[in-house]
């Protein structure tokens, strides 16, 4: 690798050639700090907060665009530089709503923590006129309040580039450049899959889900009520990092001990949710095989996804599996068998689901979506949602014991738990899919090939004689490429696994926030992914047809996978929709 020789604050450093002054100084333990740059995804240099001192120069310089070269001498702290990042957040400051007790990021604001940290009074000399902003709460999942925007431009280079969805810009220009949706329509009457990826970057309280706690509190207390609480395989490899445990820590016995002294009736597992799932899927995929079946079949486990099928490739919507998703599953199992067998009429049922994903609120009221003539999940939370709820509660979560999930609907395998990561439901459906192929047990239950975080991911196995070509994406752009591929033939495959986020559900919308200065620098996606795959190896059951809670379910009430039964409970339906529809 060719390096460079610079100097920054006095102290010389090789760094690579081709790296900007931001990433030589990040080599040099020195933290310059950004607002509105985002590695790969908004490198811009429009927020002027990374601003440098390069000797030479005849101005400062943005660091996060600009390119290092031999000899180069940076300064990172003058007074010069301190004072026009400070003199920068207070003209950011004078344009925005400053309410920082009642705002939902208070003390996790990326802007609230620069202005501490550069001694930033809430002086207003430079307050003016001021720009307001009714706030959106047209979609299903979020709201966005522009009055806490700094036009850092984040959230609409995330969903264009990253989503290929692009329903939020820049509007107008000057003064009163604002981000908005084409036309200032409401983010709910856009092509908007719900996907959450533009509040996970955003660095104030502008964007934000729509919290749903106090219903949560409301069902608990609620003494007519049965109220069980699901959660989704990444929760509880993030919701550590709300008490200010470090990224990749598997906190799935304190999460369960939290969610008890919430008060909550029931506390379940998704991941046997997601058992399930592979059976209905595994069996759907081998009868479209078998029958000649519409092929590629396409998992539906991803509501983000799904959505942008139906508004994107809405001819391809045929190729979904007719599985609902997990989260749906096991809301439709709860309110019909555990229902039947604990004598509870499925109304007094409240079924609430803590999720990695924002998505999630807006499938809960997709049609098809009533097994038992009532919603199958009443109330979906992000991972943000339980951590306030935990703390508003006063429980110390970190002190807590490990404690285990309620029995049977709390049961699952490693297979169950690896959904959360891109390529994990692929495989978890693989291990049942070939095992039912061949009549054989697999030797390796391990399919590294479509394991990792890259974009798009090809396999062919050779299964009873027959090569079976499986792909993985994630991020709705790769996904986007993908099945551009597939509709104009140059790729053909008998399987494809797609997530709406990057990195899967462990990058969820509905997961902590993390800081650009983290983001930037380090693989959040893969350290929360291996809490999944670590997981996995250590659980005793690792297939999900092993799973002898699904046998149960099987033998007491379904009958076999794929039943007339099977599919009035655990299956779904889904709409061609255009561009510009919503409904």
């Amino acid at each position: 690798m060719e390096t460079v020789n610079i100097k920054i604050n006095g102290t010389e450093i090789a760094v690579p050639k081709g790296s900007t002054i931001l990433e030589a100084a990040k080599l040099a333990h020195i933290e310059i700090p950004t607002l509105c740059y985002l590695k790969e995804i908004n490198e811009i240099g429009a927020c002027r907060i990374c601003v440098v001192e390069v000797k030479g120069a005849r101005s400062l310089v943005a660091s996060c665009v600009y390119p290092v070269n031999e000899g180069m001498e940076v300064l990172t702290n003058t007074p010069k530089v301190l004072e026009s990042r400070k003199k920068t957040l207070e003209l950011i400051l004078s344009t925005h709503d400053r309410k920082c007790l009642s705002c939902i990021r208070s003390g996790d604001c990326e802007l609230q923590k620069l202005c501490k940290d550069l001694k930033v009074e809430d002086e207003g000399r430079y307050d003016g006129e001021n720009p307001k902003y009714d706030i959106d709460y047209s979609a299903a999942h979020m709201y966005r309040d522009n009055n806490k925007c700094i036009l850092c431009r984040r959230c609409s280079a995330v969903c264009d580039k990253i989503q290929s969805v692009g329903v939020i810009g820049p509007n107008d220009r000057g003064f009163k450049t604002n981000i908005a949706s084409p036309f200032d329509m409401g983010l709910g009457d856009t092509s908007c899959v719900s996907c959450g990826q533009c509040i996970a970057v955003c660095p104030t309280g502008a964007l934000s889900e729509k919290d749903y706690t106090s219903d949560v509190f409301a069902a608990i207390a609620d003494s007519t009520k049965h109220v069980i609480v699901q959660t989704a395989p990444s929760v509880r490899a993030g919701l550590g990092e709300e008490f200010g445990l470090p990224i990749g820590t598997n906190v799935e016995g304190k999460m369960v001990a939290a969610l008890r002294r919430l008060g909550f009736d029931k506390v379940f597992d998704t991941d046997f949710a997601a058992d399930l799932t592979i059976m209905e899927e595994a069996h759907e995929f081998l009868d479209r095989v078998q029958n000649g079946g519409v092929l590629p079949l396409i998992t539906s486990c991803s509501p983000g996804w799904v959505k942008y099928c139906e508004h994107y490739f809405p001819d391809m919507t045929e190729n979904l599996s007719s599985c609902k998703s997990p989260q749906q599953m096991f809301g439709a199992t709860a309110k019909t068998y555990y229902a039947e067998k604990m004598g509870i009429d499925p109304k007094d049922i409240v079924m609430v689901s803590i999720m990695p994903c924002t998505a999630k609120k807006f499938e809960v009221g997709r049609d098809d979506q009533e097994a038992a003539g009532v919603a199958d999940v009443d109330i979906a939370l992000t991972v943000r949602e339980l951590g306030r709820m935990i703390s508003r509660a006063g429980i110390n979560f970190t002190s807590l014991p490990d404690e285990e999930f309620d029995s049977p609907l709390g049961m699952s395998t490693g297979a169950g738990v690896i959904f959360g990561a891109t390529g994990g439901v692929m495989e978890a459906a693989l291990r049942t899919a070939v095992e039912e192929l061949t009549g054989e047990e697999l030797k390796s239950l391990d399919f590294k090939e479509i394991r990792g975080i890259k974009g798009i991911k090809e396999a062919t196995y050779n299964v009873a004689g027959m090569d079976v070509k499986v792909a993985v994406a994630s991020g709705l752009s790769n996904a986007k490429e993908l099945l551009t591929k597939v509709k104009n033939g140059e790729a053909e495959y008998h399987f494809i696994e797609i997530m709406g986020c990057p990195g899967g559900c462990v990058n969820g919308g509905g997961m902590p926030q993390v800081p650009a200065n983290i983001r930037n620098f380090n693989d959040i996606r893969s350290m929360r992914a291996k809490v999944l795959y670590d997981l996995d190896t250590s659980m005793s059951y690792r297939k999900s047809h092993e799973n002898p809670a699904i046998k149960q379910l099987y033998a007491e009430y379904f009958g076999k996978p794929g039943s007339h039964k099977a599919h009035e409970v655990l299956h779904t339906s889904y709409v061609k929709r255009t561009v510009n529809s919503v409904k």
